[in-house]
Formats: structure tokens, sequence, C-alpha cells
């Protein structure tokens, strides 16, 4: 499935893996600031923050998959099916369906702070976009450079919840995510010592041995185990390019092979792209199953105060840089 993170030197990085079986067109999508977003039960923004992330343009609309405002805050939506439910229109609510989700909160908040205040009132509402597209089961991250949440629209209402490690997968609840890390307690970065008894003279036989025990299966359990474990540890320079190549590292560890997870009827589950976009400079790098170069696209190099979509179909095609081409 998916699997998002949070990253942080001398700025501040977001970013996820969509892992699906097929695409639906996705396009890197820049939202300026008079695009105006229309929602089918509260009032549209004709003035909003301008926003880049990735997602499928459907009858002129974002549908986005993550995405990060002008102001820092970045928002992805991840699968969470059999747990998310939605409700129907409830007065005194805002009632949002969920695929204007990003776009309401990204359009008018600066921060996650802001975020929570909104939340209190909201109301998801399941209701598809139109014919051609399913009603999407998703549990989402928010982030700033300051704090991180999730929330999730499940049977008992909207729970939010402190994310203090930055990462997010798929199922189970998130709750149950972060008490499954107490299984993984023992893992160290570091050497291990000899707990097992003072009466066996047990030693390690290979470097990274304190990690024994990591999961490197693909379900979104293991997924999230491991993410978090590589993100915690993780060190790079400050350097734009250190940052981003490290975020790119991090979500390697958690990328899915063609072949791997296999649904059947020659269909295979796979990393459709990566993300990492660095929120201070609204960046949007990304890579493609296909590309495993990384590309950007700068929200500031486009007119944020235009009042049509600015749209780019992701680089598909391996780049290979042929280093002796000149002999």
């Amino acid at each position: 499935m998916c699997t998002a993170i949070t990253y942080k030197t001398k700025n501040f990085y977001f970013g996820r893996t969509l892992d699906y079986e097929f695409s639906y067109g996705d396009e890197i999508v820049i939202t300026p600031r008079n695009f105006p977003l229309h929602f089918l039960m509260e009032n549209n923004m004709e003035n909003h923050y301008s926003m880049i992330g990735m997602g499928h343009v459907e009858d002129n609309y974002p549908l986005y998959y993550d995405a990060v405002n002008e102001k820092g805050l970045c928002m992805a939506g991840l699968n969470f099916v059999g747990n998310a439910d939605y409700k129907h229109k409830k007065e005194n609510m805002c009632n949002i369906a969920v695929f204007e989700f990003i776009p309401w909160i990204l359009g008018q908040c600066s921060s996650v702070k802001e975020t929570k205040n909104i939340l209190k009132n909201i109301n998801l509402i399941g209701i598809k976009f139109n014919d051609n597209l399913p009603i999407p089961e998703l549990h989402w991250i928010i982030a700033d450079k300051d704090e991180t949440i999730t929330v999730e629209s499940v049977k008992d209402g909207i729970k939010v919840y402190n994310n203090i490690v930055g990462v997010l997968t798929n199922n189970p609840t998130f709750s149950e995510q972060m008490f499954n890390l107490n299984n993984y307690i023992g893992l160290s970065a570091k050497e291990p010592k000899n707990y097992f008894s003072e009466k066996l003279p047990l030693h390690t036989y290979s470097r990274g041995m304190g990690a024994l025990g990591l999961p490197g299966d693909l379900s979104s359990q293991s997924r999230f185990v491991r993410a978090a474990f590589i993100k915690m540890n993780s060190v790079s320079d400050d350097s734009e390019l250190e940052s981003v190549g490290q975020f790119f590292h991090i979500l390697a560890s958690v990328a899915q092979q063609r072949g791997c997870c296999d649904l059947g009827n020659g269909k295979y589950e796979i990393t459709i792209y990566t993300s990492c976009c660095n929120a201070d400079k609204g960046i949007y790098y990304y890579t493609t199953y296909e590309n495993h170069q990384i590309t950007a696209v700068d929200m500031y190099k486009e007119n944020i105060d235009s009042t049509s979509l600015i749209r780019y179909n992701p680089i598909q095609n391996e780049q290979i840089k042929i280093q002796n081409d000149s002999v």
C-alpha cells in the first residue's frame, strides 16, 4: 500500500510512497491562490493558500494524494480499507467529502495547530466524485515543522492522534501501530550486547545485528516499524542534496518491487511513485517506478496568483547517464 514520513534537518521535508497496482493518471499539480476551490456542502474558496503535490485531475478538480501548501503545512491520504468509516451530512458541522479534504485543509490552514481547531467541527462524508471513481477509504497524516498528527474517520467518529514518530502506513489503526512498536524496543543501530545469558559465550558475527528482528516483509504493519526505525535513526547533513537524498533512502526501505506482492490475474502492487517535498521552499521532488532519477518541480517558479491549475506529467522513462559517453 503506502508509507508517508516527515524528516527535518535545516528545512522540513514531507513525502510518501504510493503503492498500488495501477495509476489513475498521476500529475504534479500546483493549485494557485486564485484557482476557485468548490465544495459540495460548504462555501467555495475563491482565494486560498497555494499548494503543490501529486494527484489526479478530474473535471479540472485536483484530487490530491499528497500536497504541501505555501505555509509549509503538509498532508497525505493513505489507504485505510476496512477501518475508514464516513458519516451522512450533519447539521452544524463542516461537511466535507473525502476527496475535498486535502484542499479544504491546505487551502485555509497555515499550521497543524490551526488544523486541529478546524477538525473539531468536521464531518467527513463518503461521496463519490463521479461514477468513474470509487469512494477512497483513507486516513491522513498532517504535518508542519513543529508537529504531526494522524486523522482517522472510524465508526466512533473522527480520531486525531499526535504522531510523534512522523510515520504513517495503512492498517491497523494508528493507535495499534504505535503500540506495536513496543514489540521492537530492543532494536538498536548499535552493536548488541549479550543479554541472553552470561553463561554462554555469544558474540556478534556481522555488522548491523542490533537491528536483528526488524521486519522486512511488505505488510503495512511491518513497513510502519521499518520506516519508523530507519527514520528515527537516520543521520544526514542539513544541505538540500543530502537531506533530499537521505529522505529517498529512508523511503526506499519500504518500496515495493513488481512481482513480490501478487494480486492475481497478472496484477502486482508496486511503488508507483515516491515523493519528497521541501515544505519550506515549495519544491516537490519525485521518482517513479520506471525512473529512479530525482526530478523536481518548484512551486515558486510558477505564477501562484494564477486562476488556473498548473500541471506536469511525471517523467516516466528511466534516465541513465553514461559517464564515459564521450570516450
